[in-house]
C-alpha cells in the first residue's frame, strides 16, 4: 500500500475517533445537548425547591427563550396517589378561561362583518339581553374591560344544582338584576360580565359555547386535555385542591364539581393543562386563534379604565401579559405571565395552597426572577 494512502486512511481514522469521543472529545451538537438537558435538571430543581419552601404544589411550565418546561410538584389527588404530572389530570382554570371567550368574540366579530348581524365593542347588548337592566347603556366592549356596571355579590356561591348553557345564563340575569348596578364605564370585576359574552357566543353563531370551544380553540391548537367540565371525558381527572399554611400537606381537600363549573359558563368552566394553556396563549397571536391585530384589538378596547382588557393585564407598555384565577370556596391557584412573545413566562396551576393570592404570586415571581431577572412584575 503506498505511503500516500496509509497517511489517509490514518487521518479518517482519527476523525471517526474523535466523532465517537474514543480520544475524550465530544462532538458539538453532543455537548450542546447534554448541556442543554443539564440546564433543565437545574431548572427542574429549583422549581421544585421554591414549591416545597413555599408548600405549594401543582404544576408549572416555565417558559425560557422560547423552550417551555414543565415542572411538576406534588399529588393531583392525594387519597389516590396520583401526581399532578400525570397525563390524566387536568386543571381548572378560573378566571385564566376570560380570555379564551374573549378571543372567541374577535372571532366571530370579524366573521360578521359587512353582514346584517355585524356588531363590535361598541355594540349595545339589548340586542342580546333585552330584559337585563341597564341592557341599552351597556356595550361589548363594556363586558370584556368589566366596566359594565354589573356587580351581582354571588356568582361564586355553590349552588349545588347541574345548569345547562341556557340556563345559567338566565340564572345570570336574573341574579344581576337583583342588585344595584354601578355607573357604565366605572370598573367592577364580575364573572356576569363573561357569562353574559358566552350568551353572546351562542346566539350569534347558533351553537353552544362547548361546541364554539372545540371548533374555535381546541382543533385548530390539537389540543388533548382541554375541554368544557361539562364535557370531561371519563379518561380525564379533576386535580384535587388542598390547603397548607406552612405546616402538613393536603389538608382540607375540595372538589371542583361539575355543577359548579357549570354556573360560571365562559367565566370559570374550563379545564385544561398548563403546557396546553401555554399553547393557547401562543395561539392568540399567531394566527391559529387571533392574529396580531386582532389581540391588539382584543386587549386594547376603547372602554378599558385599568390595564385590563380581554380578559388579560397588558403591562409594561405591551410587554407583558398577566393574568390570575382561582375559585371561591376552593383552594386553587392560576398565574399566568408571559412575555408579549411568549418567548419567557410562566403558567402555574398550583392545587395546594395557603388561599392567599400574594403568597402564591411570590412564589412565580421568585421563579420569573431566576429565568429573566428584571423582566417581570410580582403582581
Amino acid at each position: 500500500m503506498k505511503k500516500q494512502n496509509i497517511f489517509k486512511i490514518g487521518i479518517i481514522g482519527l476523525v471517526m475517533l474523535f466523532n465517537a469521543g474514543v480520544l475524550g472529545f465530544q462532538p458539538v451538537q453532543l455537548i450542546q445537548v447534554q448541556a442543554a438537558t443539564s440546564k433543565k435538571q437545574a431548572l427542574r430543581k429549583f422549581v421544585r425547591k421554591t414549591m416545597s419552601k413555599h408548600h405549594v404544589r401543582g404544576s408549572i411550565v416555565v417558559i425560557k427563550d422560547g423552550v417551555p418546561q414543565k415542572i411538576s410538584y406534588g399529588y393531583a389527588l392525594s387519597s389516590r396517589k396520583i401526581g399532578n404530572g400525570n397525563r390524566k389530570v387536568v386543571y381548572p382554570t378560573g378566571s385564566l378561561q376570560k380570555v379564551v371567550t374573549g378571543a372567541m368574540i374577535v372571532q366571530i366579530m370579524d366573521e360578521k362583518k359587512e353582514t346584517n348581524q355585524e356588531f363590535d365593542q361598541n355594540t349595545k347588548i339589548d340586542r342580546w339581553f333585552p330584559d337585563l337592566k341597564n341592557a341599552q347603556k351597556i356595550s361589548v366592549g363594556n363586558l370584556l374591560t368589566h366596566t359594565s356596571g354589573i356587580k351581582p355579590a354571588n356568582t361564586e356561591v355553590w349552588r349545588h344544582h347541574n345548569y345547562s348553557e341556557s340556563a345559567a345564563i338566565k340564572m345570570t340575569i336574573a341574579n344581576a338584576n337583583q342588585f344595584s348596578f354601578a355607573k357604565v364605564g366605572k370598573y367592577h370585576y364580575n364573572n356576569a360580565n363573561y357569562i353574559l359574552l358566552a350568551g353572546i357566543i351562542r346566539q350569534e353563531t347558533g351553537q353552544s359555547y362547548q361546541t364554539n370551544l372545540h371548533k374555535r380553540i381546541v382543533k385548530p391548537l390539537g389540543l388533548t386535555s382541554t375541554f368544557t367540565a361539562a364535557s370531561l371525558p371519563k379518561s380525564k381527572l379533576i386535580v384535587g385542591s388542598y390547603y397548607s399554611n406552612g405546616g402538613a400537606n393536603y389538608r382540607s381537600p375540595v372538589y371542583l364539581t361539575k355543577a359548579f363549573a357549570s354556573q360560571m359558563l365562559g367565566a370559570g368552566n374550563l379545564l385544561t393543562t398548563p403546557m396546553e394553556y401555554y399553547q393557547i396563549q401562543c395561539g392568540l397571536t399567531d394566527g391559529t386563534i387571533l392574529t396580531q391585530k386582532q389581540f391588539q384589538y382584543l386587549t386594547n378596547l376603547a372602554s378599558k379604565t385599568t390595564a385590563y382588557s380581554g380578559g388579560l393585564h397588558i403591562k409594561k407598555s405591551g410587554k407583558l401579559k398577566i393574568a390570575y384565577g382561582n375559585l371561591h370556596g376552593t383552594h386553587f391557584g392560576m398565574w399566568v405571565q408571559l412575555t408579549s412573545d411568549n418567548q419567557n413566562g410562566i403558567v402555574m396551576f398550583l392545587n395546594q395552597t395557603s388561599n392567599s393570592a400574594a403568597k402564591e404570586k411570590k412564589v412565580g415571581y421568585t421563579i420569573l426572577q431566576h429565568i429573566a431577572p428584571g423582566t417581570f412584575l410580582p403582581e
